[in-house]
């Protein structure tokens, strides 16, 4: 047994770093937490000093007594987990839940998995760094107490279910208030122009004028003037520029410009850099520093000067504009500036790329521009038209690098090679050619919606959240159903335009779609209402400065300026006294709107939140007939639904007629609206009005439907029909699902190609069985991850790899399922 233990993380990050050191050295992962504060329970003994009570996790169990064992035959035992909070965390309940002593202990950290950073943390080892630990309990415990103590009074006041949180309900709370300032928005209309011109060489040169204006009769004047104008250039500038590079990665700027370029969802771009990272391929991703190692730049200038020449090279620091940055030393860069490509898939390949080309540039030269302004006047009005244009002198950093800001909210530091055209050459005072003048009526936007990449970035800007927390705070907000992921169509509106061209004005309209979205965050009903209902009731935690100088508090804990307990304190006893006020005086929300009366009944008609979510109601609680109600379909808000959309609701199902002999239903599911025909359900495509649907629409996707689950071959006596699902083109046959590959031609698959697929699927399935007791009805199947199920009947137990399944006896595995087995309640009388 070798002497050292080193502990770590994660498995591939074990295994990367095993590779780095010798055979006196044993690499273990804790997967994670070994313990955390229990699931039931607020587990925080208030009156203890908010003391903690924190358990091991049943999945853990294993896994801890493992790293029990290890340790009692090992001589040093290393934590090497993360260099930020959380993995200081992880170090100090290593070290107590496994009883070690300090002297045989040591703590290790490094920014990135190569053997010289390795061998550098082994030969530096340090002592726990308890205030660090302090913060990452600060926030672990506030975030438990506003939790635990809020989420009961949104069930009760609201719908059971739900969960509030410190830094989720902010997130929450910008993209509620995004949205109402979208609804809220009153677009304004005004007349820009653009022209074509035709210099004396016969080159086009394209402007803008530089005025707008507000009406159509200002527009209709601007043009008429200009019927007879001559027009000659009036301004010409040229003058030097320079485009310099961006800072390399942080956590934020990576997962925006990911977003942006890869069309990476944070929650990727944090899967896919741990991979990068645990592979010793880039440094530590969950950083907020811009700033590089000597032996970084260094290694970057020798990269450079090698790939491009040493007049690319310009080795540079960057410092942080945000002075709580903490989380780790350096930003995110390659572990070695000379591989320009790697990744074990795809994602990884794009993702690297990325960092790679980012870090690289932040260490080149500037671009160098020449940027020229033409202004054009004329003889009729004192209007003038503008030109710009640009070009590169000496590329610089673009050599490798085009640096576009991944948020369509702000382009200003746009850094990409040129959205400015190259323009012709002129003289001041050359007359020009007016080709075509022409205006469009153009509409102020709405402020956009946020994705996630710009969440991200404002939450960075309010200083609300840190580097671990942006992905996990996104993916919860949407797990919650407070926000999701949308795409709206859009509408469509007219736009005048006028026209000069040849000494004729023409008028025209146009039509142009607005309001269209992708991939936007959008705030569901429920998440309405549960922000406005914690807005009006907890201002404190919901406002953008507390939860802003709560960040600043945890940053102070890391650095020894304040006690944990204390910050707990001072925020306890204010909250907890506003949880109770507002438990026995907050009404019900509900968001109800009322959209008018029933025709029928003469009822109101009402759309709100009920215990199951939106819903339609006719009639009210105190009427003698009980209310009517009807739930909201997936593409409908309470907060726009109109009475017509509300009573349509009140026809489902609807009933469309006979095909067949049999009746068929037009209803709405868990997975969206449908036609029902017998046993079979037929999703209605995506932009078709469940409402609107006719017999004969309904009829022909029955149809094509039918045809689509029609067997196309036999195998052993049974049918084989096929589909294509989330994860592409498949077959069936007696209940096996096949995943058909691009060998194979989908839509002309042979008898021979068919008996290919369901034998080799037979033989994998075959395979999956390692032991197998048929007399007992056990037996030990492979599953996903490496790991093995212990099956018998319907009881399944997940085996941890480190069980030898080829030498399981049978009574190790009758064991496991005894113990597995709930106790049998007692059926004597008392």
């Amino acid at each position: 047994m070798p002497k050292n233990l080193v502990i770590v993380e994660s498995p591939a990050k074990a295994k990367t770093i095993q590779n780095y050191l010798g055979s006196d050295f044993t690499v273990e992962s804790s997967y994670g937490h070994i313990v955390d504060l229990p699931k039931k329970g607020m587990g925080i003994e208030i009156e203890n000093n908010f003391k903690p009570i924190y358990e091991v996790s049943a999945e853990k169990k294993e896994v801890v007594k493992k790293l029990k064992d290890l340790t009692k035959k090992a001589e040093i035992i290393w934590l090497a987990s993360d260099e930020d909070r959380e993995g200081e965390a992880i170090a100090w309940h290593l070290y107590n839940v496994l009883g070690l002593e300090k002297k045989d202990t040591h703590r290790i950290v490094f920014n990135e998995i190569t053997k010289k950073a390795i061998q550098k943390a082994v030969d530096n080892p340090r002592k726990i760094d308890e205030n660090l630990v302090d913060a990452q309990q600060a926030r672990r415990v506030l975030d438990r107490l506003v939790g635990f103590e809020v989420s009961p009074i949104l069930w009760k006041k609201i719908k059971p279910g739900l969960s509030a949180g410190r830094v989720q309900s902010v997130a929450v709370r910008l993209i509620v208030e995004r949205e109402k300032e979208i609804q809220n928005f009153k677009p304004v209309s005004s007349f820009k122009f653009t022209a074509q011109f035709l210099t004396k060489e016969k080159k086009s040169l394209k402007a803008v004028l530089t005025k707008e204006f507000k009406s159509l009769e200002e527009a209709q004047s601007f043009i008429n003037s200009c019927v007879d104008a001559d027009f000659k250039v009036k301004e010409l500038q040229k003058k030097p520029a320079k485009r310099s590079s961006s800072a390399p990665f942080t956590t934020s700027t990576l997962q925006q410009e990911a977003s942006l370029k890869l069309g990476f969802p944070v929650s990727r771009t944090m899967r896919v850099a741990q991979q990068l990272y645990e592979s010793g391929l880039i440094t530590y991703m969950r950083t907020d520093s811009v700033n590089l190692s000597q032996d970084a730049i260094a290694a970057a200038e020798n990269a450079i000067t090698k790939e491009f020449g040493s007049k690319y090279s310009s080795p540079k620091n960057y410092t942080n504009k945000n002075k709580s940055a903490q989380e780790a030393h350096e930003a995110i860069r390659p572990t070695n500036f000379e591989v320009k490509s790697a990744g074990g898939d795809d994602a990884q390949r794009r993702l690297y790329d990325l960092i790679w080309k980012r870090a690289i540039a932040s260490q080149m030269t500037d671009a160098e521009l020449e940027r020229t302004i033409i202004d054009i006047d004329n003889t009729k009005n004192k209007e003038i038209f503008q030109a710009k244009g640009e070009i590169i002198v000496f590329d610089g950093f673009l050599k490798v690098y085009q640096d576009t800001i991944a948020d369509d909210e702000d382009a200003e530091n746009d850094t990409s090679t040129s959205s400015a055209p190259i323009l012709p050459d002129v003289k001041k005072g050359e007359d020009l050619n007016a080709e075509e003048i022409f205006g469009t009526q153009k509409f102020t936007k709405s402020p956009p919606r946020y994705t996630e990449a710009s969440l991200v970035k404002k939450l960075e800007e309010l200083n609300i959240g840190r580097p671990s927390t942006y992905a996990p705070t996104i993916s919860t907000i949407q797990n919650r159903d407070y926000v999701i992921v949308g795409n709206l169509d859009g509408e469509q509106r007219k736009l005048q335009t006028l026209s000069l061209k040849k000494g004729k004005i023409s008028e025209k309209l146009e039509t142009e779609t607005y309001g269209a979205d992708r991939r936007k965050l959008m705030p569901t009903d429920i998440g309405i209402v549960v922000n406005d209902f914690l807005v009006d009731y907890f201002q404190t935690i919901l406002d953008y400065d507390f939860t802003a100088k709560v960040e600043e508090s945890f940053d102070d804990i890391a650095e020894g300026k304040e006690k944990w307990t204390s910050m707990i304190d001072g925020f306890y006893s204010k909250f907890h006294s506003n949880v109770e006020k507002v438990e026995e005086t907050a009404e019900r929300a509900t968001g109800e709107r009322e959209l008018g009366k029933d025709p029928k009944s003469g009822k109101p008609v009402f759309a709100r939140i009920g215990r199951f979510g939106p819903m339609i109601q006719i009639g009210e609680a105190e009427d003698e007939e009980k209310p009517r109600f009807a739930s909201l379909l997936k593409t409908q808000s309470i907060h726009n639904i109109t009475l017509e959309e509300a009573l349509k609701l009140f026809e489902l199902p609807r009933n469309l007629g006979e095909f067949k002999g049999e009746t068929l239903e037009a209803n709405v599911g868990r997975f969206g609206p449908y036609i029902k025909f017998k046993d079979t359900f037929v999703s209605i495509p995506k932009g078709e009005d469940l409402m609107e649907i006719t017999l004969e629409r309904a009829v022909e996707l029955v149809e094509e439907k039918l045809k689509a689950d029609a067997p196309i071959a036999t195998y052993d006596g049974l049918d084989v029909t096929k589909g294509k699902g989330r994860f592409g083109p498949f077959i069936k046959w007696n209940d096996l699902y096949i995943n058909v590959n691009k060998k194979y031609d989908f839509d002309h698959l042979s008898q021979s190609d068919i008996n290919e697929l369901i034998e080799a699927k037979l033989k994998k399935e075959a395979e999956k069985v390692v032991q197998n007791w048929e007399a007992e009805g056990i037996r030990i199947e492979k599953a996903r991850w490496g790991r093995h199920n212990l099956i018998k009947g319907k009881m399944k137990i997940e085996l941890t790899k480190e069980v030898d399944v080829t030498k399981m006896t049978l009574a190790e595995a009758q064991k496991l399922l005894d113990a597995k087995k709930p106790a049998k309640k007692s059926t004597k009388k008392k």
